[in-house]
């Protein structure tokens, strides 16, 4: 398919992070953009703010007239989050639409552009995000496709400037999900992860690996590999293809971090590799883990030839990504910070970095868990990652493309926590409970609909109440 010649696009799920970046893409081109969602959310208010049509009924009826007849200038972007027993896949896959799903898309959008693919069970939204910004800011010629709204720019697309004469690089955010990174063709690679998810696309832990590893084996050969060194131990070096591999991690590999710091807004670190160190780096978005993301971020600069001095100014620019890491409001009373973790080692990760920054304070976990699956495929971990916190408090499941699982709830995960306090509460009582118990440090954590709930506790703290 030649995207040039399209007359329009509908996005069979628009609302979702990643299909709203390529329609932003699409409409910034010129095609008119048309799209379906289940629910309003800020995010679909903000596309049609920005000239797209979206409709919220999942009929025939609610189609505009340019999608009642399919043809070769029309395309359906699907994802896989919108279910082929949906009225309105039904009708344009019984019509004759060509019908793509978004990292195919993605996929066409990018072959002939020189791209960097960040993948990774977790880490990648971060990692994608940093390398994005320390090109951007640096002013190299950089579009980026990113799987959160970046807090530097407000989007999660980023557009080159198509009159340089720079050729741009495009950066990918590759997401393992139903194996759609296997799409791209990068020229540098980032894998930050490859611990055990998704395992309902995948069904284990292997076929999860076999997915990273063909996606490693994408990696032009002339390119670069940057990996995690724990990712790198679970790959085959078969699988790792002609491209120079360099691994990273915190204390070592062929690149780490020296004199870390540790701060209650900033981690201060350097950067060592072989033959290069870059001294006082200051990153203001906290936690070991995105000092490993940063790593990763530096040497795909290093690579472009940024200057020393670029890279320590992109660094201590960069602002993060909405809910990754995010400290909402703060008072003398109370410290509130929300993150979308919603894998066991993503949990320690982020409540070990709280527990750095706020040794002497009690810190509060509310968290709701992702999947049914999810939730029994790792219940040990999470009450594990979870027992970091002194209390925990869970939400129901939030069950996204799933219907419940029996015996599969919220209350399985509490007899494992050992904090001292935890229990289930509903969304409804949730305010009630923390005006009651008047948490230090409160962290929000959950990839579901607990985001609704940062806008409430935020003005429960800024009226006083806590």
């Amino acid at each position: 398919m030649n995207l040039k010649n399209l007359h329009s696009v509908f996005f069979l799920g628009i609302g979702g992070i990643g299909m709203s970046a390529i329609a932003r893409w699409f409409n910034h081109i010129g095609v008119p953009v048309y799209g379906y969602d289940k629910t309003p959310s800020p995010l679909t208010e903000t596309l049609s703010q920005e000239g797209m049509q979206i409709v919220y009924t999942d009929g025939v009826e609610t189609l505009p007239e340019a999608f009642k007849t399919s043809g070769a200038d029309k395309l359906i972007v699907w994802t896989p989050a919108v279910p082929q027993s949906s009225a309105l896949y039904k009708f344009f896959d019984n019509n004759g639409f060509v019908i793509k799903k978004r990292a195919a898309v993605l996929g066409l959008i990018t072959r002939n552009m020189e791209s960097v693919a960040i993948a990774g069970t977790h880490g990648k939204t971060t990692t994608s995000s940093m390398v994005a910004h320390l090109l951007k800011n640096s002013g190299h010629n950089t579009a980026a496709f990113l799987g959160g709204l970046t807090q530097n720019y407000s989007n999660n697309l980023i557009l080159h400037d198509e009159g340089s004469t720079e050729s741009p690089v495009v950066v990918v955010e590759a997401d393992e999900f139903d194996r759609s990174f296997l799409h791209l063709h990068p020229d540098l690679s980032i894998v930050t992860s490859i611990d055990p998810d998704h395992l309902d696309i995948y069904g284990d832990a292997e076929q999860l690996k076999e997915g990273f590893a063909s996606f490693i084996r994408l990696t032009h050969p002339d390119g670069k590999l940057i990996i995690h060194q724990d990712a790198y131990q679970k790959i085959s070096h078969a699988d790792l293809g002609a491209a120079q591999v360099y691994q990273y991690s915190l204390e070592s590999g062929n690149i780490h971090a020296d004199n870390i710091k540790v701060g209650t807004g900033t981690f201060s670190f350097d950067y060592v590799a072989e033959g290069i160190r870059i001294d006082g780096l200051e990153l203001s978005v906290p936690g070991f883990h995105n000092i490993e993301n940063a790593l990763a971020a530096v040497a795909v600069a290093i690579h472009y030839g940024l200057s020393k001095e670029a890279i320590i100014e992109g660094i201590a620019t960069y602002k993060g990504v909405k809910r990754r890491f995010e400290k909402i409001c703060t008072n003398e009373h109370i410290t509130y910070i929300d993150d979308y973790a919603h894998h066991p080692e993503e949990i320690k990760a982020f409540l070990l970095s709280i527990r750095a920054m706020y040794p002497d304070k009690k810190v509060t976990a509310v968290f709701q868990p992702h999947l049914f699956t999810r939730t029994r495929d790792f219940a040990e971990g999470f009450s594990e990652s979870l027992s970091i916190a002194d209390t925990v408090i869970l939400l129901d499941i939030y069950p996204a493309r799933e219907l419940p699982i029996e015996g599969i709830t919220s209350e399985m995960l509490l007899p494992a926590i050992t904090s001292p306090n935890k229990l289930v509460v509903s969304k409804n009582k949730l305010l009630d409970h923390l005006d009651q118990h008047k948490p230090e440090v409160l962290v929000t954590i959950g990839a579901g609909d607990i985001d609704r709930l940062v806008k409430p506790i935020e003005n429960w703290i800024k009226n006083d109440k806590a």
